[in-house]
């Protein structure tokens, strides 16, 4: 069983920057898929980024070119560092963490972002 504890959220200034973190405890197989998704009030739950135990990365269109996704070589940590900060990215950000070799899912549970002046 992995626990996923997201922090780092809250009330944002448009174009401000912010990092989001995410924790994990418990035992993650050697292939997996760490990220982050996000999920606007009555909107769906959306791919934001994503980072494969190859280290590939996978970003959605909206948050390209100002967001970075990183992790720990431990696969302990994932970060989700997002800069020019848009009232569209306003939403629950949710920790993921796909265990391909255990074939288990686990989210957190969640995190607030509000951008807004």
């Amino acid at each position: 069983q992995v626990r996923l504890v997201e922090s780092g959220g809250g009330l944002v200034q448009p174009g401000g920057p912010l990092k989001l973190s995410c924790t994990a405890s418990g035992t993650i197989g050697r292939i997996y898929v760490m990220g982050w998704y996000r999920q606007a009030p009555g909107k769906q739950r959306e791919l934001v980024a994503v980072i494969a135990s190859t280290g590939m990365t996978q970003y959605a269109d909206s948050v390209k070119g100002r967001s970075t996704i990183s992790r720990d070589n431990a696969k302990t940590a994932v970060y989700l560092q997002m800069d020019s900060l848009k009232p569209e990215d306003t939403a629950v950000y949710f920790c993921n963490v796909d265990d391909v070799s255990n074939a288990e899912n686990y989210w957190g549970q969640g995190t607030q972002v509000t951008v807004s002046s």
